[in-house]
């Protein structure tokens, strides 16, 4: 009797322990998944068909993030606050890394970014400045560096992107059909 305890015991051991690394991927596509909302997802699904407007759509997302961390700090200090400012700047840090796949993405096809680009770039500095607004803390300080990283990372793949889509219509002039395809569409904020 005592040793089908013990070979139950093991056998429910060794299950937990190989069903626990199954779930660690899991658990992180969730955290990603969860840094834009449901309606955000489904604003970027919409805008996909014009690459400068998702590219915008993502701007946005990050403006409304950075003016979150902004009023945790302008309002009374609430409890968690810290937690909370981490949180922010581990959905910006994802956000900024969904924008930088999807240039990444448009560049080859040649999809013509050219007037939402120079956005991202004037936004990154602003991005920065928002970041580093805070008091240092433990509690944020890697997701603060993780995300000034992001945005150094964005603002330079970004700015060759410029100087790569001016060379490539320069030399392909858009139609007007693919203007009308590509065009972005100012994103209110």
């Amino acid at each position: 009797m005592q040793f089908r305890s013990r070979c139950a015991a093991f056998t429910l051991a060794a299950a937990f322990a190989l069903a626990l690394p199954l779930r660690a991927p899991v658990a992180s596509a969730q955290i990603q998944a969860s840094a834009l909302s449901d309606a955000e997802v489904e604003q970027i699904r919409d805008a996909r068909y014009v690459p400068a407007n998702c590219v915008l759509l993502f701007a946005k997302f990050l403006d409304d993030r950075t003016q979150k961390i902004h009023d945790l700090y302008v309002h009374t200090r609430q409890p968690g606050r810290e937690t909370d400012t981490r949180e922010l700047m581990e959905q910006f840090t994802s956000i900024v890394d969904e924008l930088s796949d999807n240039l990444d993405d448009y560049g080859p096809r040649h999809a013509d970014l050219r007037r939402a680009l120079p956005k991202i770039i004037a936004s990154a500095e602003r991005w920065s400045t928002e970041l580093k607004a805070p008091p240092e803390d433990e509690t944020y300080s890697i997701a603060r560096k993780l995300a000034l990283e992001s945005i150094r990372d964005l603002r330079e793949s970004t700015t060759q992107l410029v100087t790569e889509q001016d060379a490539w219509f320069k030399v392909h002039p858009p139609t007007k059909e693919s203007n009308e395809k590509n065009g972005p569409v100012d994103i209110p904020r």
